[in-house]
């Protein structure tokens, strides 16, 4: 596996990160920076990051800032999921797309084009970070062929950066 490099970092004013952060906290259903945190954002490959206190916990894809895998570990969240089933577990851990028939359960929040995060249906620990590629009440049909896209995942390159941000 190559190294993934960050760059560019840089502190954000607190105006950056209320604006961020509002935005994570109102579609995941979460609580995450306080007065007191400092945040930083920078550079990766794919797209940029945040980190808090030095810990990457969220990114902004083409825009969109949200929790990554290990954010949700830290603060939690309540909405923007995707349950699977225990067999597509292993695929999802891996990278894989989620697909229709594995989904058990999904948040009604959810829109096509949203950024979501996949949980287990077991002990609903998180597993990946993806794009939805149709809605919620599409999804409760299990359909055929995929229902979101895999961005991030446990184990993946940006899983791998530590607490100080390195590879």
């Amino acid at each position: 596996m190559t190294e993934y490099k960050i760059r560019r970092r840089h502190r954000l004013r607190q105006k950056e990160i209320e604006s961020l952060f509002s935005t994570i906290d109102d579609a995941m259903g979460t609580k995450t920076v306080t007065e007191t945190a400092i945040v930083d954002r920078a550079e990766a490959p794919d797209f940029d990051v945040l980190l808090i206190d030095n810990l990457l916990v969220a990114m902004v894809v083409e825009g969109a800032p949200f929790l990554t895998v290990r954010g949700i570990l830290k603060y939690g969240a309540t909405k923007r999921f995707v349950t699977v089933d225990m067999g597509a577990v292993k695929f999802v851990a891996n990278g894989a797309d989620v697909m229709g028939p594995g989904i058990v359960e999904v948040a009604d929040s959810i829109s096509e084009g949203d950024l979501v995060w996949v949980r287990d249906e077991r002990n609903s620990r998180p597993l990946a970070i993806g794009r939805a590629v149709m809605s919620a009440e599409e999804m409760r049909k299990k359909p055929k062929g995929k229902a979101v896209l895999s961005i991030h995942h446990v184990g993946d390159k940006l899983w791998l950066i530590d607490d100080e941000g390195h590879p």
